[in-house]
Protein backbone atom coordinates (compact mmCIF):
# COMPACT_ATOMS: atom_id res chain seq x y z
CA UNK A 1 0.00 0.00 0.00
CA UNK A 2 1.27 3.75 -0.94
CA UNK A 3 1.52 6.37 1.76
CA UNK A 4 0.89 10.03 1.02
CA UNK A 5 3.90 11.57 0.17
CA UNK A 6 3.42 14.88 -0.93
CA UNK A 7 1.55 17.67 1.37
CA UNK A 8 0.27 20.60 -0.30
CA UNK A 9 -0.59 24.29 1.39
CA UNK A 10 -2.67 26.89 -0.59
CA UNK A 11 -0.67 30.12 -1.00
CA UNK A 12 -1.86 33.38 -2.45
CA UNK A 13 1.64 34.61 -3.04
CA UNK A 14 4.30 31.70 -3.63
CA UNK A 15 7.66 34.42 -3.23
CA UNK A 16 6.04 35.73 0.59
CA UNK A 17 5.14 31.86 1.47
CA UNK A 18 8.47 30.31 0.28
CA UNK A 19 10.09 33.12 2.31
CA UNK A 20 8.06 32.78 5.16
CA UNK A 21 8.43 28.63 5.43
CA UNK A 22 11.77 28.98 4.53
CA UNK A 23 12.38 30.82 7.94
CA UNK A 24 9.82 29.32 10.02
CA UNK A 25 11.05 25.53 9.22
CA UNK A 26 15.17 26.76 8.22
CA UNK A 27 14.64 25.22 4.83
CA UNK A 28 15.31 25.45 1.78
CA UNK A 29 13.25 24.82 -1.34
CA UNK A 30 14.13 21.89 -3.74
CA UNK A 31 11.88 23.10 -6.64
CA UNK A 32 10.78 26.16 -7.02
CA UNK A 33 8.34 27.51 -9.87
CA UNK A 34 6.01 30.79 -10.56
CA UNK A 35 2.93 28.88 -9.16
CA UNK A 36 4.88 26.02 -6.76
CA UNK A 37 7.40 25.17 -4.28
CA UNK A 38 7.98 22.26 -2.99
CA UNK A 39 10.61 21.78 0.05
CA UNK A 40 11.77 18.11 1.15
CA UNK A 41 11.00 17.71 4.59
CA UNK A 42 12.10 13.97 4.74
CA UNK A 43 13.89 11.69 2.35
CA UNK A 44 10.91 11.00 -0.26
CA UNK A 45 8.03 13.35 1.82
CA UNK A 46 7.51 16.85 0.46
CA UNK A 47 5.16 20.02 1.97
CA UNK A 48 4.87 22.10 -1.21
CA UNK A 49 3.13 25.79 -1.57
CA UNK A 50 0.62 26.08 -4.60
CA UNK A 51 -1.05 28.96 -5.92
CA UNK A 52 -2.36 27.56 -8.47
CA UNK A 53 -6.52 27.67 -7.11
CA UNK A 54 -6.43 31.37 -5.89
CA UNK A 55 -10.12 30.92 -4.92
CA UNK A 56 -9.12 28.13 -2.49
CA UNK A 57 -7.20 30.53 -0.11
CA UNK A 58 -9.71 33.41 -0.10
CA UNK A 59 -9.02 35.06 3.23
CA UNK A 60 -12.66 34.21 4.49
CA UNK A 61 -12.02 30.38 3.70
CA UNK A 62 -11.97 27.88 6.83
CA UNK A 63 -8.64 26.19 7.43
CA UNK A 64 -9.11 22.54 8.86
CA UNK A 65 -5.68 21.46 8.44
CA UNK A 66 -2.17 22.37 10.26
CA UNK A 67 0.81 21.73 9.46
CA UNK A 68 2.86 19.94 12.51
CA UNK A 69 6.39 20.39 13.69
CA UNK A 70 7.41 17.89 16.37
CA UNK A 71 9.98 18.77 18.37
CA UNK A 72 11.74 16.20 20.38
CA UNK A 73 13.35 17.32 23.98
CA UNK A 74 10.31 17.94 25.94
CA UNK A 75 8.22 21.35 26.99
CA UNK A 76 11.34 23.31 27.44
CA UNK A 77 11.79 22.99 23.52
CA UNK A 78 8.22 23.78 23.06
CA UNK A 79 8.37 27.25 24.30
CA UNK A 80 11.93 27.71 22.76
CA UNK A 81 10.51 27.44 19.41
CA UNK A 82 7.47 29.98 20.42
CA UNK A 83 9.71 32.64 21.73
CA UNK A 84 11.67 32.45 18.32
CA UNK A 85 8.96 32.30 16.06
CA UNK A 86 7.94 35.64 18.02
CA UNK A 87 11.15 37.20 17.58
CA UNK A 88 10.86 36.57 13.46
CA UNK A 89 7.20 38.08 14.15
CA UNK A 90 5.08 34.69 13.17
CA UNK A 91 1.73 35.48 14.05
CA UNK A 92 0.59 33.05 17.22
CA UNK A 93 -2.69 32.29 17.22
CA UNK A 94 -2.75 29.75 20.24
CA UNK A 95 0.23 30.19 23.01
CA UNK A 96 2.04 27.33 24.58
CA UNK A 97 -0.13 24.87 26.79
CA UNK A 98 -0.30 21.84 27.75
CA UNK A 99 -2.39 19.74 25.87
CA UNK A 100 -3.68 15.48 26.06
CA UNK A 101 -0.62 15.18 23.66
CA UNK A 102 1.88 17.38 25.58
CA UNK A 103 3.18 21.36 25.40
CA UNK A 104 2.12 22.08 22.03
CA UNK A 105 0.84 26.31 20.24
CA UNK A 106 -0.65 27.55 17.16
CA UNK A 107 0.96 30.02 14.53
CA UNK A 108 -0.46 30.82 11.03
CA UNK A 109 1.70 31.63 7.89
CA UNK A 110 0.52 34.48 5.73
CA UNK A 111 -2.77 32.90 4.15
CA UNK A 112 -4.09 31.74 7.78
CA UNK A 113 -2.83 28.55 7.13
CA UNK A 114 -2.56 27.00 11.05
CA UNK A 115 0.79 25.99 12.17
CA UNK A 116 1.23 23.60 15.14
CA UNK A 117 4.88 23.13 17.40
CA UNK A 118 3.84 20.30 19.63
CA UNK A 119 6.12 17.10 21.10
CA UNK A 120 7.22 13.72 19.16
CA UNK A 121 4.51 11.41 19.85
CA UNK A 122 6.29 9.07 22.41
CA UNK A 123 6.33 5.58 20.19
Amino acid sequence: MSAPNLFIVYVTDVTESTAFYSTAFEIEPRFTSPRFVEFEVAPGVGLALWSGHASAVAPDAVRTSEVCLNLPGGPGEIDAQFRHWQQLGIEILQPPHDDVFGRTFVARDPDGNLLRVAPVDPA
